[in-house]
């Protein structure tokens, strides 16, 4: 049995202050904003012989309205959920496998901790044997083995590798999938984490806004500091999302 750990996350901004609405969560993601909605707050389902079933959510969110509703670790781990929906775990598997690691071996917000990154296929696969059998499976599912080593898979590791961790052992920054080779960063200590260019430090939101406006992609990466080869990159990535 592993020692449970204690966190204390209402004073820090990571947790209890969100930054995002579920569509901007989405597009720094990569992923439809519907898909992520239900992560956030989970959906409810009415079957044929009229019994609901209630599905739980499986990422931090909180209700706000029509604001943001999404901190910058619920962003977090949506990152790496959606790493491991690309591997093709069905989202049933994945929430067992989650209560597992937040009940038995105490980690909270188990898809942004560093413990995940660098003990979480051990810690999951030897503590499956404990478990009954259709949770030692969505267990199971998370994990591969390779020439004798419990690893997660490759799209799993480079999301999870994209995370750089604060003192706790949790996210403090994101280097974001959606925008391709461009280097893009969610950080909750600028700009109120909205996805940022690592060279140069500006919002993508006004780099496109200048875009859209009519100035070209040389001023714009002389004015902001940015490569050009970044902001076409980032351009790309736009483009896609509003085909």
């Amino acid at each position: 049995m592993f020692p449970e750990v204690t966190i204390t996350t209402t004073d820090d901004l990571r947790f209890s202050v969100p930054l995002y609405t579920v569509a901007e969560a989405a597009g720094a993601l990569g992923v439809p904003a519907t898909t992520l909605s239900t992560w956030a707050f989970g959906y409810g389902r009415r079957g044929a012989k009229g019994l609901s079933h209630r599905s739980e959510p499986v990422i931090t969110a909180v209700k706000a309205g029509r604001g943001p509703s999404v901190p910058f670790i619920g962003l977090a781990e949506g990152m790496v959920l959606a790493a491991i929906r690309r591997e093709g775990v069905p989202l049933q598997r994945v929430r067992p496998a989650l209560e597992v690691l937040k009940r038995d071996i105490g980690i909270e917000h188990a898809l942004a901790s560093k413990r995940l990154y660098t003990d979480g296929a051990d810690l999951l696969f030897d503590h499956a044997s404990e478990l009954p059998a259709d949770e030692a499976e969505a267990v199971r599912d998370l994990v591969v083995v390779r020439s004798g080593q419990r690893v997660f898979s490759e799209v799993v590791k480079d999301y999870l590798s994209r995370l750089e961790w604060g003192r706790d052992g949790y996210a403090k920054l994101i280097r974001l999938p959606a925008y391709g080779r461009a280097s893009v960063i969610a950080d909750p200590k600028r700009a109120f984490g909205q996805p940022t260019f690592e060279r140069g430090g500006a919002r993508v939101a006004d780099v496109l806004g200048r875009f859209w406006s009519g100035d070209d992609i040389r001023t714009l990466s002389r004015e902001f500091g940015v490569p050009e080869p970044e902001i076409e990159e980032v351009l790309r990535a736009a483009s896609r999302r509003a085909a």
